[in-house]
């Protein structure tokens, strides 16, 4: 069922899509200002792209933009979250969180249960699922709670959906060496261990740089290491095309029905 695979693309595109959306919507309404950070270097290129792509939300919410352009104005790189702090564009980051929270809490579960359903029963799969719930649920929470609202909120759920999701991938990266299916793990393995290794550094290097005062390159560090985690879910595709079966049931007479339909289809 070539159509599961699509499931992981489908959250890291629009995932990495709504981002830059919120991002350009952000430099649009000028809430960001990316040329006052580095006055020797105007990014007009970029910021003309970036004012076409978002012309519709500008147009659509030209006096709340005009509002912010005099009271909230954030210089250089930013932050993801900086970025998603201010009207209109908090309310996509919000929406854009909450649907990657239930796609990622989807694809966690569907992996967890096919791990099972080839035979490996360690804790490690257990495990794994636990960590990704808990990841997924931050995402919700860094997008429900700006930093401009409630920023200890918004901490506790960056640091969640970061170093918790970072947990899940490299447990993730244990299973495909010693679980089912391995028709992919040439490849996959291999993208797993440069994408976990890569956004592992970013996330601490993120850390260290904000620490020590550098905001904008350690906002640098931040969207890059996002992106590595949209594509640590995209290769999920490796395992996901060989799901062949997947049902959902509430009455017992509908589960052993559709045993027995599963039965005759495997004998045939």
């Amino acid at each position: 069922m070539w159509a599961w695979a699509l499931l992981p693309v489908v959250l890291a595109v629009f995932g990495a899509v709504g981002m830059w959306t919120v991002f350009g919507i952000a430099v649009s309404n000028e809430t960001v200002n990316l040329t006052a950070g580095f006055p020797y270097i105007r990014i007009v290129v970029t910021v003309l792209i970036l004012d076409n792509i978002v012309h519709f939300f500008y147009t659509f919410s030209s006096k709340v933009h005009t509002v912010n352009r005099f009271t909230h104005k954030s210089t250089g790189i930013v932050f993801i979250s900086t970025c998603g702090s201010y009207n209109p564009q908090s309310c996509l980051f919000s929406q854009i969180c909450n649907i990657c929270s239930v796609l990622a809490l989807w694809i966690v579960t569907i992996r967890f249960q096919q791990v099972r359903d080839l035979g490996y029963t360690s804790h490690v799969n257990t495990c794994s699922l636990v960590f990704g719930f808990i990841s997924s649920i931050g995402i919700s929470v860094l997008g429900n709670f700006q930093q401009s609202v409630e920023l200890g909120v918004h901490l506790f759920g960056a640091f969640v959906a970061f170093f918790v999701g970072l947990v899940y991938f490299w447990i993730q990266l244990w299973l495909t060496y010693h679980a089912e299916p391995s028709h992919d793990r040439k490849w996959a393995g291999p993208a797993r261990i440069v994408f976990c290794s890569l956004c592992t550094c970013l996330i601490l290097a993120m850390t260290v740089l904000h620490n020590t005062g550098y905001r904008s390159a350690a906002a640098i560090c931040e969207w890059a290491a996002v992106m590595g985690f949209f594509a640590l879910f995209a290769v999920f595709t490796a395992e996901f095309r060989h799901i062949d079966f997947h049902k959902l049931h509430v009455q017992s007479e509908g589960f052993c029905n559709s045993r027995s339909d599963f039965s005759i289809e495997q004998i045939h």
